[in-house]
């Protein structure tokens, strides 16, 4: 039972009555109300898809905590925080996140569990979720539909949006549901056996393996820089081919311990998109930059 399922079957009313239950219903139409679809819309570099992470389980939130005004204040603010995630997975996190809410408001967990399991999910569902959605069905749907395109079929378009949504929506509406379910039964159970702190520990190695990834394919500088003649036949050696020589992708990994280093520093991360920008102009002029 939630907290106001308890609150309520203590005063003799029963499940099929208390307005305040989760039903399947709420979690369908949170995996496809505005915060859902709108993951994109809504993302800022500072906290990327936070703000419509908190629509999406705004509704489910006031009937957690309904007739509890500032712990629902508290748990918004607590789904403010950074949160950026395939789309399609978002539902399926939040299912997770309203099963612990209600564990939160029965004061069986602490509240900052729920933002420490969403971070740790982030990361490996992210892997999973841009593997399937974004570089296997969208480049399948992309080439069925030109296709058909191409062979002066009209239904190239349709069968595209087709290919690629119907997985994604049906992925929205179970996840949800199956998040929230875990949520109930196997986070509780795993909290008793400890193997929370297992799967937590096994999350966090795979979220620091795509972390790793991204930082050498989502790195786009180089240092051209020359640091000696060109041969005849052969390209003039440069900072980059070196420190390629050595480890492939070294430049981007110690750009990203920069930029962590001075984030553990508290300094504010829009400053460092600005400092990125102008770092980035004045190195392409004068040429250390490419």
């Amino acid at each position: 039972m939630t907290s106001n399922e308890a609150m309520v079957a203590g005063q003799g009313v029963s499940q099929e009555e208390n307005p305040y239950k989760i039903t399947k219903k709420d979690l369908i139409r949170s995996s496809l109300n505005l915060g859902a679809l709108g993951m994109e819309f809504s993302w800022t570099y500072y906290k990327q898809m936070n703000l419509a992470f908190c629509l999406m389980v705004a509704g489910m939130l006031k009937k957690i905590y309904h007739g509890r005004p500032d712990d629902y204040a508290a748990a918004l603010h607590r789904h403010a925080a950074f949160f950026n995630i395939t789309v399609q997975f978002a539902p399926f996190v939040g299912g997770i996140a309203m099963a612990m809410e209600e564990r939160v408001a029965r004061g069986e967990i602490e509240p900052e569990s729920v933002n420490d399991v969403k971070a740790a999910l982030m990361g490996p569902l992210s892997g999973i979720g841009d593997a399937i959605f974004l570089t296997t069905i969208r480049v399948i749907a992309a080439a069925v539909g030109i296709s058909l395109c191409q062979a002066g079929n009209a239904a190239g378009p349709i069968v595209f949006l087709l290919i690629y949504n119907i997985p994604a929506f049906w992925l929205r509406v179970w996840g949800v549901q199956k998040g929230y379910s875990m949520g109930v039964s196997f986070l509780e159970k795993a909290s008793e056996n400890g193997l929370m702190t297992k799967v937590m520990a096994a999350i966090g190695i795979v979220g620091a393996m795509v972390i790793g990834g991204m930082t050498k394919d989502m790195f786009w500088a180089t240092i051209p820089v020359q640091i000696g003649e060109a041969v005849k036949g052969k390209d003039p050696t440069t900072i980059q081919s070196v420190l390629d020589g050595i480890m492939p992708g070294i430049v981007g990994m110690c750009a990203f311990w920069i930029y962590y280093w001075l984030l553990s520093k508290k300094i504010n991360p829009m400053w460092l998109i600005l400092g990125t920008m102008v770092l980035g102009v004045v190195g392409a002029f004068f040429g250390f930059l490419g």
